[in-house]
């Protein structure tokens, strides 16, 4: 998932889902360069959307050959800064593709380019809203992997961003397109389980020490300045470049907006998309793996104050009992065997009844007294669903399961959880009208600190 960043002013294989699983001073960012732009071309009911996938690692190949095999799209572009990582993703697609898009390195000629409709933004974290916002920019629809920024205020310019040029922005959190969670909603909704005053999410994975070994050589062609992008400077590492970026505050939020983003957002749909909370506290750290090279906490609890309920967030990296749902799980219609060991499971209190939710196709039940299951709801994963969604409504112009707009509260309790975390485990009030904590050093936390050059400008 290590992909495109920018030019900086100085200076036939098995389809499983595990294997996917002119710059001036006052344009930062090259954004003034598209800001005159729309789209070049209306795309007809009947007619293939073309897109470009920017990041040519994991995630997105799987979105891609989903995207190209059951939602006919044609991928007319990848681009991404190694020449491996496209020559691979080309194999890749091949088998549903005969035709061979065209390989950039340079994002910028992705989005000068009409023939592309839409583009899917597969980068490591730090890079997805500075993209999402020229491609609107740009007149192009975007589908953005979570977390769908890297810290609160993006988050809102790329809101800003897809009204102001019209443009279809769907989040990566397919859970809004899967029928089963829809179902869970309306069970919510209906009020059987009486009033609702707690929700516990959990994100209680296994995992290990994270070491950055030796940083070796530069691949021959490839730009480490573009790839940091706003990022601060530090010499290569090909350990932070393959994946390592996950373990680093510069490129990423930790497993909070890496994978748990998934059950917070389903979540706060289940309860009906309720807003931002008004507080928030955490404590956490790295209490396991103590002394190796991650920057992020490997245990972490969350409690945020939506003032009509609570809700709870329990994450941790290193318990070997507790396990995702399983690809057998996710192939067919089933229920999560063991609830007590399922690591993403979410859980609400009811007055009356408790329900307990499964992500990744694990279906939900609703008990009463003595444990006594009421209902059963057996459930798959909406991945394939929530791509058709999106070339779907790049034709019809609709709005998405999952618009930037909807998932854009869930990525600030997200960021909010870490803010928290990262100022001292604190407990805070959230200001949601002023965008401020009252706590500075939270606060001075709601933007990041951009590279020059590499800047957002705050008029999108």
């Amino acid at each position: 998932m290590n992909e495109n960043a920018m030019q900086p002013s100085a200076g036939k294989k098995p389809f499983t889902r595990r294997s996917f699983l002119q710059r001036s001073a006052g344009a930062a960012l090259g954004m003034g360069a598209w800001t005159a732009l729309s789209a070049d071309r209306v795309v007809g009911a009947n007619e293939r959307v073309n897109v470009a996938l920017i990041g040519c690692g994991g995630r997105g190949s799987f979105v891609l050959r989903v995207m190209i095999e059951d939602a006919g799209a044609n991928c007319v572009c990848l681009c991404d800064l190694s020449d491996k990582r496209l020559e691979k993703m080309w194999e890749f697609i091949q088998p549903v593709q005969p035709n061979k898009p065209r390989f950039e390195k340079d994002f910028h000629k992705v989005f000068a380019s009409k023939d592309v409709d839409a583009v899917i933004i597969a980068t490591p974290d730090n890079w997805h809203a500075p993209l999402t916002i020229m491609a609107c920019q740009a007149g192009k629809d975007v589908y953005v992997e979570k977390p769908h920024s890297h810290c609160m205020w993006e988050s809102g310019k790329m809101v800003e961003a897809a009204a102001k040029y019209k443009r279809i922005v769907q989040v990566g959190t397919q859970n809004r397109s899967t029928e089963y969670n829809l179902q869970a909603r309306e069970v919510v909704r209906s009020g059987k389980l009486g009033k609702i005053g707690l929700v516990k999410v959990f994100n209680l994975k296994n995992g290990s020490p994270f070491r950055l070994g030796a940083p070796g050589t530069q691949p021959e062609g490839f730009d480490w300045d573009r790839w940091l992008g706003r990022a601060a400077w530090r010499p290569y590492h090909q350990r932070i470049w393959q994946g390592g970026w996950h373990w680093n505050w510069d490129y990423c939020g930790g497993d909070l907006t890496d994978d748990s983003i998934h059950q917070l957002d389903l979540a706060l749909m289940v309860m009906g998309d309720p807003g931002l909370p008004t507080s928030v506290r955490a404590l956490g750290g790295r209490y396991i793996h103590k002394g190796d090279d991650a920057e992020v906490p490997d245990v972490l609890n969350i409690a945020w104050d939506f003032s009509s309920f609570a809700m709870t967030f329990d994450m941790t990296q290193y318990p070997v009992y507790m396990e995702k749902s399983t690809d057998a799980l996710r192939k067919k219609k089933n229920l999560v065997p063991d609830w007590t060991q399922n690591a993403t499971r979410i859980e609400f209190y009811g007055q009356d009844m408790l329900m307990i939710l499964g992500r990744h196709g694990g279906g939900f039940v609703v008990e009463k007294a003595s444990s006594q299951i009421v209902e059963k709801v057996y459930g798959t994963p909406g991945d394939r669903v929530h791509y058709l969604n999106f070339i779907e409504c790049v034709k019809n112009r609709k709005q998405p399961n999952a618009d930037v707009a909807i998932a854009h509260a869930s990525n600030l309790v997200a960021h909010m959880g870490n803010i928290a975390h990262r100022v001292g485990n604190v407990s805070m009030k959230y200001d949601a009208k002023a965008g401020a904590f009252d706590n500075p050093a939270a606060s001075a936390m709601f933007k990041d600190t951009y590279r020059k050059g590499y800047e957002i400008p705050d008029n999108v």
